[in-house]
């Protein structure tokens, strides 16, 4: 199996210029690791399979799974309005959206973020211009981004992926969890879990062996490290820090049924919403899966300036795999790769 996996990587890295790890795990241990490239480019620092990368939207597995485990102890329902459990002035905001309509992606809440926009990078550079990414340190802050949003669509006509929702659905768990989202999720999955390398750790103060993020500059071919482009500190819809080690680690406590109960897991992974029936895509409760015949992949995924991420764990045969890296590089074309091979 290494032999397959190290060829179906190195197929996919012959013309990228891959700044990352990519790790592939089963129930024995590591199968294949390589790390390339540098954490931080100016002091020419190597990344290496303990570096810690942000990984964006990848963010949303974690939400997710707070948010089930606030409903696996009945502190929450799927059917609950999330506005009857916020006490912020919600704007335009649909009052009839459920929190299963948010976590689906199928809520259709005006987007700060909208990823479906033809024009979604110039939206991104003026919002960040009239609000500064190092003011962005508590979710109650980009309220002021979604509230005067019309909706998009009206709950549950479609599937439509959502950072809004996400950054609701962190209000929701600090509502009904009577602490801060980042505190939650520490308290109730990184330490439970171990994850000894996994935070939300500040752009102005990482830990040591933390990965910057680097775009380059098209005209001048710069690299450029990515901390004015990203909010000080992660939130419920993206900019968690973590390490391929502690991925591994998640997956195998998802499965084992260590965050949530049995019934409750098989919920959160669970089709709760088809995206592309011809490939067999669709969403869980915090979660993509793909299926294919008899094999399936269930898998989250990360895209911002300076980050490209995946991680995935396929059932049958009981192995993880994640790529980090801290440059802009495709992926989905990695996964699915691995999809044949190990699904």
């Amino acid at each position: 199996m290494k032999d397959a996996i190290q060829n179906t990587f190195n197929k996919w890295n012959e013309d990228k210029d891959f700044s990352g790890v990519f790790s592939v795990a089963g129930s024995d241990g590591v199968i294949f690791q390589q790390a390339n490239g540098h954490r931080n480019k100016a002091e020419e620092l190597p990344n290496d399979v303990d570096t810690v990368f942000g990984i964006a939207s990848g963010t949303k597995l974690f939400t997710g799974l707070a948010v089930c485990k606030l409903i696996d102890e009945g502190k929450l329902s799927p059917e609950d309005k999330f506005c009857d459990v916020l006490t912020q002035d919600l704007g335009q905001i649909d009052s009839r959206v459920t929190i299963h309509q948010l976590l689906t992606h199928t809520s259709g809440v005006g987007e700060y973020i909208d990823e479906e926009a033809d024009d979604m990078d110039e939206q991104l550079a003026a919002l960040s211009h009239k609000y500064p990414c190092y003011l962005w340190t508590h979710l109650d802050y980009y309220l002021q981004m979604i509230t005067p949003l019309p909706p998009k669509f009206e709950p549950d006509a479609r599937y439509a992926y959502s950072n809004a929702g996400y950054i609701l659905l962190g209000l929701v768990i600090e509502a009904v969890g009577g602490m801060p989202y980042q505190q939650y999720v520490q308290e109730n999955i990184i330490i439970p879990c171990k994850l000894g390398r996994t935070g939300f750790y500040r752009m102005d103060a990482l830990p040591a062996n933390a990965a910057l993020g680097y775009t380059q500059n098209e005209e001048t071919e710069e690299w450029r490290a990515n901390i004015f482009a990203m909010p000080i500190i992660g939130g419920s819809d993206g900019g968690i820090f973590t390490c391929a080690g502690d991925l591994d680690k998640l997956w195998r406590a998802i499965f084992s049924n260590k965050i949530l109960s049995e019934s409750m897991t098989q919920t959160f992974l669970k089709q709760q919403v088809m995206i592309d029936e011809e490939d067999g895509e669709s969403y869980g409760l915090g979660v993509y899966r793909s299926v294919d015949a008899d094999k399936i992949v269930y898998y989250a995924v990360g895209w911002d300036a300076g980050v490209s991420f995946f991680t995935s764990y396929f059932p049958r045969t009981d192995v993880t795999t994640s790529l980090l890296m801290n440059t802009n590089n495709g992926y989905y074309s990695l996964i699915w790769d691995l999809f044949n091979l190990l699904g």
